[in-house]
């Protein structure tokens, strides 16, 4: 596998944006996702004809110089077709008063916030200073949590004036600001903030951050706003996937993440990744999973679980050691395209329709090095002369290729051997020796 200058772990709506930002940037990214598709929380489901948002129903930050607006404009791809909500939603409190519609314009939200909940205006006038403090500060880029001398210059620059005064509020609730403005007994206000808070916050009035509180109140009101996306929340994960596909960013989905270690020797990170359910080759489980190191990929992926099924038979440890250490050097110095490879590419599983056109069949699909599918073209009679020079006349030959043509089918081999025994253990030991003596 190739190596990545950043490995982004879910590919959720926070996930996507920021591998498509870091591949922008130039940085080669590989963006692992354990769903079938992107998008998180933000995701849908399709029955028939129709889509469903499963989590997210709206999306803020769309308006002129919104962060999503402001993402969208930098990566240069087109913004997905939205409405603004008004009313953001209507909320019924069930208490025999009229339900409250959450306005989009300011007018006529300070109207029905003085009628539904008269002597509250200190308190949303409070949450709006905060707010405006707030976004001030965001919009001036800082860098948070500092971790050098310039993080902490970033962080400085941000800073207005009002950050100074709200500051004092940071580790206020949303409840010491109703108590300031002498609303802590206002039972019908603190239950209409809670409805709000938790869709947020996932938190009440009493463990809501007055900081974070105070923004999230304020987020359906212009210049903001909340938005309907036309064609379901998952356009948003869509448009940021097209921006991956054209910088190249490595998406893979399937894949859990199972462990995150650094490399002491080499000083980097190494991350691994496997589904929880295995694919299969023939009748033998293929395992699958994702490493950034092809070699290790390779082996630990494909050859090493076939010899473990196949050491109690014919070959001794020592032997295994000695092939593994083999395949190790000879794959030091090839750096392979990360590709998605059929698997389980003979002649019996390749053909042609009615109309000529080629068709492949029975995959075991795996990301891979290219070059697995074309070394197995050449086992169990091969294809013809013209496919092997079509194929690299767009794919050049190589260094070092003929020897990787039996390094790679000695996992077709050793699994042929798994499933049939007979003559295939012969050569399991024909491949043994041919590649020792490499």
């Amino acid at each position: 596998m190739r190596k990545s200058d950043v490995v982004v772990v879910g590919a959720g709506i926070a996930g996507l944006t920021s591998a498509a930002i870091l591949s922008k940037k130039g940085l080669s990214v590989t963006l692992i996702e354990s769903h079938s598709q992107a998008g998180g929380c933000a995701g849908t489901f399709k029955r028939k004809n129709y889509i469903f948002d499963v989590g997210a129903t709206q999306v803020a930050g769309l308006e002129k110089g919104g962060i999503h607006s402001r993402i969208f404009d930098f990566l240069d791809i087109p913004t997905p077709e939205a409405t603004i909500l008004d009313p953001a939603c209507i909320v019924d409190l069930n208490d025999g008063g009229k339900p409250i519609p959450i306005w989009y314009e300011k007018s006529k939200w300070i109207a029905e916030q003085e009628m539904q909940f008269p002597g509250s205006q200190r308190f949303w006038k409070l949450c709006n200073l905060i707010h405006q403090s707030n976004w001030t500060f965001a919009n001036n880029n800082p860098v948070l949590p500092i971790s050098n001398f310039w993080d902490f210059s970033q962080l400085f620059k941000a800073l207005v004036p009002s950050n100074l005064v709200t500051g004092f509020l940071l580790k206020s609730t949303i409840f010491d600001l109703l108590r300031i403005c002498g609303l802590s007994k206002n039972e019908r206000l603190i239950k209409f903030l809670n409805l709000q808070l938790k869709l947020y916050s996932q938190e009440d009035v009493f463990n809501t951050a007055a900081l974070y509180g105070s923004t999230v109140l304020q987020m359906c009101q212009e210049p903001h706003g909340l938005w309907h996306l036309k064609k379901s929340m998952q356009s948003l994960s869509e448009s940021l996937e097209s921006s991956l596909i054209k910088t190249g960013v490595n998406l893979i989905f399937g894949q859990k993440v199972n462990s995150i270690n650094f490399d002491e020797v080499k000083m980097c990170w190494k991350v691994s990744a496997n589904s929880k359910k295995e694919s299969f080759i023939g009748t033998i489980d293929q395992k699958k999973g994702w490493d950034d190191n092809w070699i290790d990929c390779f082996l630990n992926l494909r050859i090493i679980p076939q010899l473990l099924i196949l050491q109690s038979k014919i070959l001794e440890k020592e032997t295994i050691n000695k092939v593994l250490e083999k395949i190790k050097s000879e794959l030091l110095n090839h750096k392979p395209i990360n590709t998605l490879v059929h698997g389980d590419l003979w002649s019996g599983n390749a053909g042609t329709d009615k109309s000529g056109k080629g068709v492949i069949f029975d995959p075991a699909s795996w990301w891979a090095d290219n070059e697995v599918d074309i070394a197995m073209t050449k086992l169990f009679g091969g294809f013809s002369k013209e496919f092997y020079e079509e194929y690299h006349r767009i794919f050049p030959i190589k260094k070092g290729f003929e020897k990787r043509i039996i390094i790679y089918n000695f996992y077709h081999i050793l699994n042929h051997a798994n499933m049939f025994g007979g003559s295939y253990l012969k050569q399991v030991k024909d491949y043994v020796k041919a590649i020792l003596n490499m």
